[in-house]
């Protein structure tokens, strides 16, 4: 196993927004007819097993997007480019009475419950953080915060397929391997990665992180699993000098085969190294250039993004955005520690698309000289990803229950389309042609 401070062995990371997720997601789509999703054996009792009809092939599926509505408990559906109209809608708790019965005969639950929603649930529920596609296309693979699972419902039918609870009380992000064969989810109160079967949800291995474990991403070659725990964000002990209170931040790189721990990158000493002894080293939302030589994010507290050289191991540029004036400069009120939560890269690698979450705008930013574009208003974005045709950045605006997307060529924006309750996750994915919602949901 390599030294933890051998910069030679770093595995490289794809990138999750570039030219690997949408090819990955063509291979994906042509293996679909070839995977089916697979019934019993699963992690918990499963509400019901998908149907033995035949799948669909490559050409009878058609690139979306999800757009997770957080404190709705629905994923709408919408176009991938174009104008990105809405296609249907996906009841993500159709099981909410069972697991609020669960969690109200159990006082511990109920209290870890009743703590997400006063807490980083800003006074709501988390019924949905993040969601994929199986490679076949049938079925909607989702995180639900707080009831502490992950879940397969069935496109169909909008029927529960599986159900895996996590260790802990809360789960968070999740990243799909190249195959689409295996999803990683993390619990952010166990500080833990679960690594799935996606089409059983029974669990291949897991392996431990960094306190709040939070965005994972599995390199192309899919032979390991980045991991970014960002520590306590729901604290007030927010000053500079208070940083050391939010726990162990770390990126936690891990072998997807073996689930053991390859490689630790502590921030704190890259950005100490640089005099950037003020500046958090939570990682929140990142994105690796097309050739994953470098990694761009962003950092709680910081109006702005970092670059880091992988093969140095340094950061190597910092870009500071503007702040919005209106803006309140009390660190408390930002939310879950976030100034700015939300990066993506055009696929040529040529332009990075930021979320300026607690500032109301997105703009659009040149990856060589680092000038940003029009800020273009956006009410507490939360989430910045790429469309399908590579041309646009889409940002989710939590705040005023749209998403957005942006030209990555002018800067501009180009349509805002209504969706549900305060959207947070967007994630490509696929569908059957002829989808347009749940026969039952």
């Amino acid at each position: 196993m390599p030294a933890p401070g051998s910069t030679a062995a770093l595995p490289s990371p794809a990138s999750p927004a570039g030219r690997t997720r949408r090819a990955g997601m063509r291979r994906l789509a042509a293996v679909g007819a070839a995977l089916a999703l697979t019934a019993g054996g699963t992690a918990s009792a499963a509400t019901a097993q998908p149907s033995a009809t035949a799948q669909p092939s490559a050409a009878e599926l058609r690139e979306v997007m999800f757009v997770g509505n957080n404190w709705e408990g629905t994923a709408d559906v919408i176009r991938s480019s174009g104008d990105f109209s809405k296609i249907g809608r996906i009841n993500v708790i159709p099981d909410r009475k069972q697991r609020m019965a669960e969690i109200n005969a159990n006082p511990i639950r109920w209290i870890a419950f009743m703590t997400i929603r006063n807490t980083v649930g800003e006074g709501n529920d988390q019924f949905v953080d993040d969601m994929y596609s199986t490679p076949d296309g049938r079925s909607m693979v989702v995180s639900r915060p707080s009831f502490a699972d992950v879940v397969s419902i069935d496109l169909a039918s909008g029927k529960i397929n599986w159900r895996f609870p996590v260790s802990g009380f809360r789960a968070d992000h999740m990243a799909v391997s190249p195959d689409g064969t295996r999803v990683a989810v993390s619990a952010s109160t166990s500080n833990t990665v679960h690594v799935l079967d996606i089409n059983t949800g029974e669990q291949a291995g897991s392996f431990r992180t960094g306190d709040k474990p939070h965005e994972n991403i599995f390199t192309s070659d899919g032979r390991y699993i980045w991991n970014m725990s960002i520590g306590e964000v729901n604290t007030a002990l927010d000053a500079p000098w208070l940083d050391w209170t939010k726990g162990d931040r770390r990126i936690t790189v891990a072998d997807a085969r073996t689930f053991e721990q390859v490689r630790v990158i502590d921030m704190r000493d890259r950005l100490d190294a640089i005099g950037l002894r003020d500046y958090s080293d939570a990682v929140r939302p990142a994105v690796f250039s097309p050739d994953e030589s470098k990694l761009y994010f962003q950092v709680s507290f910081f109006h702005g993004f970092l670059e880091y050289d992988i093969a140095t191991d340094r950061i190597t540029r910092v870009k500071t955005l503007p702040k919005n004036p209106e803006t309140d400069p009390d660190r408390t009120t930002w939310v879950n520690d976030s100034r700015h939560h939300g990066i993506s890269m055009k696929p040529d690698g040529t332009k990075l698309c930021v979320a300026g979450t607690m500032d109301d705008y997105a703009t659009v930013v040149d990856r060589s000289t680092l000038q940003e574009g029009p800020l273009v208003t956006a009410i507490k974005p939360y989430w910045a990803t790429v469309s399908g045709d590579g041309r646009a950045c889409v940002v989710s605006e939590a705040g005023a229950d749209r998403v957005t997307a942006i030209d990555f060529a002018t800067g501009q924006k180009i349509v805002s389309v209504p969706v549900g309750d305060h959207p947070q996750r967007v994630r490509l994915a696929q569908v059957p042609a002829d989808w347009t919602g749940p026969s039952a949901g």
